[in-house]
């Protein structure tokens, strides 16, 4: 899997709301000021060849349907993110949050009620 850019990553984020869609409905997704329209469709073009989205070419526009789920993106990334930053250990990535005060210790709570629960 290709990894995106940040630019690329919030028109995946918008295409993964909407589900299919057209240029001109990610453009809509987008805060004032919003970037060009032209812009919008060279990100796309860009995901459209790194696998992410397929398009299906309806008049004389394409609309285009995500190929990853978004679950799945996060996934790889985030076992990207632990094994470059966190020496490939989960429990290293929770400490450092932990100790950054980003996990309250309610959270940690919440964190290990999910693990006991997959584990019944």
């Amino acid at each position: 899997m290709n990894k995106l850019t940040i630019q690329e990553e919030e028109a995946m984020l918008s295409i993964w709301q909407l589900g299919t869609c057209f240029v001109k409905d990610i453009l809509a997704t987008y805060p004032e000021p919003k970037p060009p329209y032209t812009t919008i469709a060279s990100i796309v073009k860009n995901l459209e060849r790194k696998k992410y989205v397929k398009p299906k070419r309806i008049g004389n526009t394409y609309q285009y349907t995500p190929l990853i789920p978004e679950n799945e993106y996060k996934r790889v990334f985030m076992n990207g993110v632990v094994r470059n930053y966190f020496e490939n250990s989960y429990k290293e990535m929770v400490t450092f949050f932990a100790k950054d005060q980003k996990l309250s210790a309610d959270d940690l709570k919440d964190i290990i009620d999910m693990i006991e629960k997959r584990k019944e």
